[in-house]
């Protein structure tokens, strides 16, 4: 008996590393409307938000509104994220593009090789936190587990994009051009916290047919521990 019990707990074990292992590896781009440099970034977006394994979202920021041309995507909050992910890498200043992996990896432009290279990499690792998200009407249930005994302060955040949407630039860097953006956050909110010593159950209001998501994050958008998407 004592043999199956331990054959039983080893085979939970493996299904739960082998799960943490094919968890869905983030990706934020941070980008502008009024950017120059932005639309070949904007344009892999496209490709990263038709990925299963990837969980490709796009934060609009506005410090860029002053030179002609106001986003109508961007959000305060998304620079203040970007100058958190800034002061945990030790940068003193904020750019766009800049794609960020996982919270912790910073790719300058529109780099299809490095982003690749840093996808690979974060999918062959065990992700600490295992995410799962099931939809229940207008209500999305929220599920965590610390798959490798990870405890310590955690943050669960939860956000709504849009898969697809167009905006017609007519005045500054951008004028005269109509681009498609894929995946743009919006409605981001913190749920709580969490100190992954016991499985997480929260629920989340998500009316509509917008796709959810929801990052396990250290605080202060430090490294991202687990993540989740319901399409």
């Amino acid at each position: 008996m004592t043999h199956l019990i331990r054959a039983l707990a080893f085979t939970l074990l493996s299904a739960t590393s082998a799960a943490a292992q094919q968890a869905p590896v983030v990706v934020e781009l941070f980008t502008s409307q009024g950017c120059s440099s932005c639309p070949p970034a904007d344009k892999m977006m496209h490709e990263l938000a038709g990925r299963s394994d990837v969980i490709a979202l796009a934060l609009h920021v506005d410090y860029w509104d002053y030179i002609g041309w106001k986003d109508e995507f961007a959000h305060p909050r998304n620079a203040e994220r970007q100058r958190d992910y800034a002061r945990h890498a030790n940068r003193r200043s904020i750019y766009t593009p800049q794609m960020v992996i996982m919270g912790q990896t910073d790719i300058v432009g529109a780099k299809p090789i490095k982003l690749s290279d840093a996808i690979a990499a974060y999918k062959n690792k065990p992700q600490p936190v295992q995410v799962s998200l099931t939809r229940e009407g207008d209500t999305i249930r929220i599920s965590a587990v610390a798959t490798e005994g990870k405890a310590g302060p955690m943050v669960v955040h939860f956000l709504r994009y849009q898969p697809k949407r167009e905006a017609r630039i007519t005045r500054g860097e951008n004028k005269g051009h109509t681009f498609q953006y894929a995946n743009v956050t919006e409605n981001w909110t913190i749920l709580g916290d969490w100190d992954g010593r016991e499985p997480l159950t929260m629920a989340a209001e998500a009316p509509g047919d917008f796709p959810a998501v929801v990052l396990v994050q250290a605080p202060d958008n430090g490294p991202i521990y687990g993540a989740a998407q319901l399409k």
